[in-house]
């Protein structure tokens, strides 16, 4: 869990409890003020949660990748090599 998700959970917690109170006192100022808190809360858990996310599963395969070219250059270098001239021809359209 990030803080970005812990904020976001916290802003949406309180947000509910602004809601509440204001309904309890017919303010509904109040009342908007913490629908809009619970809405950036839940936005900002949204994108704590989806950091958390992409971090555990692209970091894997990063450090795979690094370990491979580290334990094979030459064949790192060959694929790298390929994948250039894959990527020419595409855009020269053949």
């Amino acid at each position: 869990m990030n803080t970005d998700t812990i904020n976001g959970s916290a802003t949406d917690f309180g947000g509910k409890v602004k809601e509440g109170i204001g309904t309890a006192m017919g303010d509904k100022s109040m009342q908007a003020e913490g629908r809009g808190e619970q809405l950036g809360g839940k936005t900002q858990k949204a994108f704590g949660d989806a950091k958390t996310s992409i971090d555990q599963t692209v970091r894997p395969l990063i450090d795979q990748a690094r370990q491979f070219v580290k334990d094979r250059p030459y064949a790192s270098a060959a694929l790298g090599g390929v994948l250039g001239i894959a990527l020419l021809n595409t855009l020269r359209g053949r």
